[in-house]
């Protein structure tokens, strides 16, 4: 697949430029934390998918009550 990105992208200015891994970690953690500062935990929320291995739920569902601190997760398993 040529045209599949194989490394990160972070908008800079008015364009996207190419960023290594932790750069890019870096600013998705710092504007979550700043949704969270700003908003309240509860201005954020997560989406599973019933695709993902239970594992991977389960590591979501952790992940958005002990870290951002909100109860917002749902899957679409019922579907």
């Amino acid at each position: 697949m040529p045209d599949r990105l194989t490394t990160p992208l972070v908008r800079d200015g008015s364009g996207l430029r190419a960023a290594s891994w932790d750069e890019a970690l870096d600013r998705a953690a710092t504007g979550l934390r700043r949704t969270i500062d700003e908003h309240g935990p509860d201005a954020v929320a997560v989406m599973s998918c019933s695709k993902a291995t239970n594992e991977m739920n389960y590591a979501a569902q952790k992940f958005v009550r002990t870290v951002v601190g909100t109860n917002n997760i749902d899957s679409c398993n019922r579907t």
